[in-house]
This record gives structure tokens, C-alpha cells and sequence, in this order.
């Protein structure tokens, strides 16, 4: 697992703020981070963004992206992430909308989470199927990956 305070020491090489933009981990990403103590010159802020409506405020998700692929897309996760980075100082954002569980469906399972990568060159998505490991897993897991791509994007 990716050390949160290598990720931040790669956004400070950089000189470039963290935003993140989450659903189903509820501020777990922007915890992680901020556990590590002096975070504060490498964060800027976290939108916690659960409910569709806090999606469309908060970071201007367009509701026919919204009614076109569902909150758990790779579009979605990128109108997330592009907004988060545009609501915000940072210089990258990370951005998550996925099925913890327990439940999903036949079309979006438990365990799927899509993740957005938001900086200037631009936005970049990916799927990721973790499985029906249990809510907790999963986000545990997704806040893992969250990481590990927050610090290949820094590198």
C-alpha cells in the first residue's frame, strides 16, 4: 500500500495541493492523507459528495452525465474529479463513486468502484472490481488505490 506521506511528499516536490473528491469512502481518502501530521501544505480540501445532489452542487456534475451512465461511471468519476479540481487551490484531485456494499446489482456489483485523476494534463478514469469483500474492505481497498494513483500521477 502506498504511504499517504509519500504521496504527499510528492505533491510538495511538485508544488501542488491535493483535492479529493469522494462517494463511497465518505472522506476516507482526504483521512488518510490529513492523518500525517503537516498535511496541511500539501491538502487542500476533501468534498464529500454521497448523495447525487451533493455531486451536482458541490462539483457541477451534469445531470444528463448523471441520467445517461449512473453515479458509479467512469464519467462521473471524471466530471468529478475535473470539478473537485476546478472548486478548489489544487493542483490534483482524486475523485471515487463506487458500490461498498452490501448489495449492487446485476449492471454495477458490489465491489465496483470507479476511480478519476484530475490534473493538467488533463483527466484520466479507470474501473476497478474488487469484489463482494465487504463494505469495509472495499473501501478500505479503494482508499488504497486512491493512493496509489494520486502517487503515480505525482511522479
Amino acid at each position: 500500500m502506498t504511504d499517504p506521506a509519500l504521496v504527499l511528499d510528492l505533491a510538495r516536490r511538485r508544488g501542488v495541493m491535493i483535492a479529493t473528491a469522494e462517494s463511497c469512502t465518505g472522506g476516507l481518502i482526504a483521512g488518510r492523507l490529513t492523518d500525517v501530521p503537516g498535511s496541511s501544505d500539501a491538502v487542500d480540501r476533501g468534498f464529500v459528495t454521497y448523495s447525487n445532489a451533493a455531486k451536482l452542487e458541490m462539483l457541477g456534475i451534469r445531470p444528463e452525465t448523471l441520467e445517461a451512465h449512473g453515479a458509479v461511471s467512469e464519467e462521473i468519476a471524471a466530471e468529478m474529479a475535473a470539478g473537485a479540481l476546478a472548486r478548489s487551490r489544487a493542483g490534483i484531485a482524486v475523485a471515487v463513486t463506487g458500490i461498498a456494499g452490501p448489495g449492487g446489482s446485476e449492471h454495477k456489483p458490489e465491489g465496483r468502484v470507479c476511480f478519476g485523476i484530475a490534473d493538467a494534463a488533463g483527466v484520466r478514469t479507470e474501473t476497478v472490481e474488487f469484489g463482494p469483500r465487504g463494505r469495509a474492505e472495499v473501501r478500505a481497498a479503494t482508499v488504497a488505490h486512491a493512493l496509489e494513483l494520486l502517487a503515480a500521477a505525482l511522479r
